[in-house]
Order: structure tokens, then C-alpha cells, then sequence
């Protein structure tokens, strides 16, 4: 084999796209139980509410339900019956699922998880997305699903390197899709997923014909400068403040030291769990009624819940998860120091404000932002996880942005 040659195999391994499958040894559960029954615990909050943190109640039956009665083989399996793949992308390893409709004229769309959740908050969306005539939809509504694990969350690698923000991601996953041989498609996020989503748009990314979020990222920079003049407005601008004020702790280690929380959080698996659930008020006190009323609200079940956790546990990536933080803080204060204005987006956007959201936009904020809106909806149940919490309503508003009735239309 001459010099060429290896080249070309190197090159060829590296892009490879390999199937994959989930195998955790019995051992890294048994060690994880034996964490769990280890916890030094502290005494109870001094407040009958969330304010001091995460509730001492609250987290002491789910780590209950976790010894005695979770079983991380059913989501193993549930996550081994998908087709599961890696691939090297700018040096990361990159986990994904991909699931093709069966019907032939499908949407090529890719969904981003975001923090701190990965894709088993999507799982739920995969049956309705990809298969819609068996949930209410017809054919034109079918879409073959990309769902990418972030870099550094869940199964994807660690980026062992400087650089790996939302705009270097939304790079990778324009590579993805032209790996998966998919010309033309469209995108869709929230949290996290919504910035990496809107950064694939605003740097027009080969083949990105338009995109749907369900959070208004661009809030977190240009927040003084939207309208606050009707109630919606002002209710809005007051639920950015209250977490600029009382929510903003999480994200705020994260964005300035993640290797501190990092030791934490890879060291007990009680310490991450409180981490995952100290994230926003509607959604912690959905969850919380899970465990100590045993009520869910919509798909937040103790289940779903504690695979999520348990994945990040499994995964060790607590650590490397909370430094995309970092890198995000830092790009988004480089952008406002440059004093210019982001590129402006050139595909159709839908938008769909869920009412239990951090901050439920308002469609005047939504239309500063994307001035050529092509759909926005607001819908009546559902909050920051919306696609996990209410997985139907979720496929309903992604098919409703992408249907010929919005500029976001169809492919042919």
C-alpha cells in the first residue's frame, strides 16, 4: 500500500459511519447502587418550596425508586431497538439515532437534545415523527429522524480540545447529514438544541432548507433591546429577570467553572441527580411530583426521568457536558464585544411557545428575532422539555411548522 493509499484508508476509516449498541457490565450498575446507598445526605431545607435547592423529600425517593426498583436494561433495550450509529466528526466521536420512514417521500429532519437532558427526552417523538399514519398524521407528515447525543453528552466522545461551542457543533451536524447522504432537510432544538439549530441557519449550512425551535436563545443577548409594552410582553420580560435572578445558578457554574461541579458530579451519583433536577421551576416541581405524589405530568415519569440521569452517570459526561457551557459563554461574549449584528437567517423559521418555558416568548419577541417568522403556534400545556413532557403535542407543532400551510414546506 503506497503513501496515497493510506491516506485514503485513514480518511475513509475516520468518516465511517459504524452501527452501535449499548452493553453497560452488570458491575457499573452494582457499583452505581452501592453509591446511591453511600450518600452522605444533608438535613432538610429550612423552606417548604424549591428556593434553597433541590427538596430533601423529593430527591430521597428517588434515590429509592433508583436502588429498589429502576431497571436500566429496559432503556438499554429500548435504546438498542433503534438503529444507533457513530461516526468521527472534526475529531469528536458522534453518537446518533436514525430512524428512516417507512414512507419514501419523507422530510430528512435532524433534533438536538440540550442540557440536562440528552436524546431520551426525543425518544417519545420518534413513533409520531417517523411513522405519523399510526398517530393521527398521513403520509405527507412522515419524516426519516437524525438525533444527534451533543458532543460530550451521553454516548458521543469528548472533545479533547478547545473550540467545541454551538457554532462548531451545528458544523458537525451539517457534516452528519451529508454523510447520511441527505442533500436537503430541515432542523429543530430547544435548549441547547435550539442555539445549535439557529447557528445552523444563521451560517447557512449546506443543505438546511428551514428550522422550528421551541426556545428563544437570543433572549439570553438581546433581551433589553425586545418589546415590553403588552402584558405577554412584560409577563415575559419579568420571567427573564426572575431567572436572571433566581434561576441563573446552574448555568452560571457551568459558563465560568465546570471542572469544579464536574467532581461533584462524577463522584456521586445523588450530587448529579439534584444537579440534573435543579434546573427550572416549572419543570422541577413536574418532576418532583413523580416521585413523592406518584403523579406524572404528561411523560416527566420517574422512569423517564431516571434514564436520563442514569445515561449521564453511565456516560460519565457530566463533566464534559457542563463544559459546553463554557464554551458557549465565551463565544457569546466574543460576538458581543465584536459589536456586530449575527448573520441573518435566510431559511423559513418556525417557532412554537410551550406556556410552562422559562420564558414563554411572546410572538412580538419571536418576530424581532426572525422577521420573516413563516409559523409560530402557542400552544396550552408543555414546558421546557416540551418534546419529553408532551411528546404528541411536540410532533403535532413539528409537523404543523413543516406542512404546506407555512413557507416552511414540504420536500418533493
Amino acid at each position: 500500500m503506497n503513501a496515497v493509499e493510506r491516506i485514503a484508508e485513514k480518511t475513509h476509516a475516520a468518516t465511517e459511519i459504524r452501527s452501535f449498541q449499548i452493553e453497560i457490565p452488570e458491575e457499573q450498575i452494582d457499583d452505581l447502587r452501592r453509591r446511591i446507598a453511600a450518600t452522605r445526605w444533608p438535613t432538610k431545607e429550612l423552606v417548604e418550596d424549591r428556593s434553597q435547592g433541590v427538596q430533601l423529600a423529593t430527591l430521597r425517593e428517588l434515590a429509592r425508586y433508583w436502588t429498589t426498583e429502576y431497571d436500566w436494561r429496559k432503556c438499554e433495550a429500548r435504546l438498542n431497538a433503534l438503529p444507533q450509529f457513530t461516526t468521527e466528526i472534526d475529531g469528536v466521536e458522534i453518537h446518533f439515532i436514525h430512524v428512516r420512514s417507512r414512507h419514501e417521500n419523507a422530510l430528512p429532519l435532524i433534533m438536538t437534545h440540550g442540557w440536562p437532558g440528552s436524546v431520551i427526552e426525543l425518544l417519545e417523538t420518534v413513533g409520531p415523527l417517523t411513522d405519523p399514519t399510526a398517530h393521527g398524521g398521513t403520509p405527507e407528515d412522515a419524516f426519516h429522524l437524525v438525533l444527534p447525543s451533543l458532543p460530550g453528552y451521553g454516548f458521543s466522545g469528548e472533545p479533547t480540545e478547545l473550540g467545541w461551542d454551538a457554532s462548531r457543533t451545528a458544523r458537525a451536524w451539517a457534516e452528519l447529514m451529508h454523510r447520511l447522504g441527505y442533500t436537503r432537510y430541515v432542523a429543530q432544538g430547544g435548549d441547547v438544541g435550539a442555539l445549535v439549530t439557529d447557528l445552523m441557519g444563521r451560517q447557512a449550512v449546506e443543505g438546511l432548507v428551514g428550522y422550528h425551535l421551541n426556545l428563544l436563545t437570543a433572549v439570553l443577548a438581546i433581551g433589553d433591546q425586545l418589546p415590553k409594552e403588552s402584558e405577554q410582553e412584560r409577563a415575559a420580560a419579568e420571567a427573564v429577570a426572575t431567572f436572571r435572578q433566581d434561576g441563573f445558578g446552574y448555568f452560571l457554574e457551568m459558563a465560568t467553572r465546570p471542572q469544579t461541579i464536574g467532581y461533584a458530579l462524577l463522584d456521586s451519583p445523588v450530587a448529579l441527580a439534584a444537579w440534573l433536577l435543579d434546573h427550572d421551576t416549572d419543570s422541577y416541581y413536574k418532576i418532583s411530583r413523580a416521585f413523592v405524589d406518584g403523579e406524572p405530568v404528561g411523560n416527566l415519569t420517574r422512569d423517564t426521568i431516571v434514564d436520563n440521569i442514569t445515561l449521564y452517570w453511565l456516560t460519565g459526561t457530566a463533566a464534559s457536558a457542563a463544559r459546553s457551557y463554557w464554551e458557549d459563554a465565551r463565544a457569546l461574549a466574543a460576538a458581543l464585544a465584536s459589536g456586530q449584528p449575527p448573520p441573518a437567517v435566510s431559511v423559513p423559521v418556525g417557532f412554537t411557545t410551550f406556556p410552562g418555558e422559562i420564558w414563554a416568548a411572546p410572538r412580538s419577541w419571536v418576530e424581532a428575532v426572525y422577521p420573516d417568522l413563516a409559523y409560530f403556534n402557542e400552544v396550552d400545556r408543555g414546558g421546557h422539555f416540551a418534546a419529553w413532557e408532551e411528546p404528541e403535542l411536540f410532533s403535532a407543532e413539528v409537523r404543523a411548522a413543516f406542512s404546506g400551510d407555512a413557507r416552511i414546506v414540504k420536500l418533493s
